[in-house]
């Protein structure tokens, strides 16, 4: 059975503290600022959309997390609550954040292109973090269709993957990036995901080169009863991979 081939629904993905306002861009920050507050900025994509971003470089960085969104058709932006808590967290780690808005998303120019033209936003992505981190490893960290669409991508700067609550339906496993590559990958998979259990999850990926799946305990796609967890276990790949 193709699970990929399963109709996928998506329920509305939360969103929280919309308190920063979009109106301009701001010079990159060098590696040693004390860069505790989200810094606006934006970038073009290959395709010449301008999306708007947002990142915090800590004083010590080892690699610079690129943070993709759940569907915004249903309410996803870059200030859902799981990036939102990522964003915050990863710099307490020495990891720094990047998160944008797909094109069609509040102040990104563009119009939402299915999973298929945010394809470019996330590469355009990986490559303005390759900028922003002045040569340290690039991984991206995408949730939900976020998940599906950055492991679809690729970039040289790329190191690797991490998808969270992945549907691995959106767009079709055989074609992701992150499956057919040896840079590592790792799935962390909500223990009851309401879309994708984590046996299916292993079935799908069965082929996946260098990708490791973990269960999250007791958490469901929306991750409601905490992010916390999350967010460890994505610094504990990051740590472990590239420090």
């Amino acid at each position: 059975m193709k699970h990929f081939d399963r109709p996928f629904r998506i329920i509305f993905c939360w969103d929280i503290d919309r308190f920063i306002s979009h109106d301009g861009t701001v010079p990159l920050l060098p590696m040693n600022a004390d860069a505790e507050a989200p810094q606006k900025t934006n970038f073009t994509t290959s395709d010449n959309v301008v999306l708007e971003a947002e990142y915090i470089i800590p004083s010590s960085c080892s690699a610079i997390a690129v943070l993709s969104h759940p569907h915004p058709l249903y309410g996803g932006d870059m200030h859902n609550i799981v990036i939102q808590d990522l964003f915050n967290r990863l710099p307490e780690a020495s990891i720094a954040a990047l998160r944008y808005n797909f094109r069609g998303v509040q102040n990104s120019a563009g119009s939402h292109g299915d999973g298929e033209t945010e394809v470019f936003d996330s590469q355009g992505a990986f490559r303005f973090a390759s900028a922003l981190g002045q040569g340290k490893p690039v991984i991206s960290v995408g949730y939900s269709f976020g998940a599906d669409v950055s492991m679809t991508a690729d970039d040289p700067t790329l190191a690797g993957w991490v998808g969270i609550a992945a549907p691995l339906a959106l767009l079709a496993p055989q074609e992701m990036s992150a499956g057919a590559d040896t840079r590592p990958t790792k799935l962390l998979v909500p223990e009851n995901d309401q879309f994708r259990s984590v046996a299916e999850a292993r079935e799908i990926c069965t082929n996946w080169k260098k990708t490791s799946i973990e269960a999250i305990s007791g958490a469901d796609h929306f991750f409601s009863t905490g992010t916390k967890t999350l967010s460890e276990r994505v610094a504990d790949f990051v740590v472990t991979f590239f420090q």
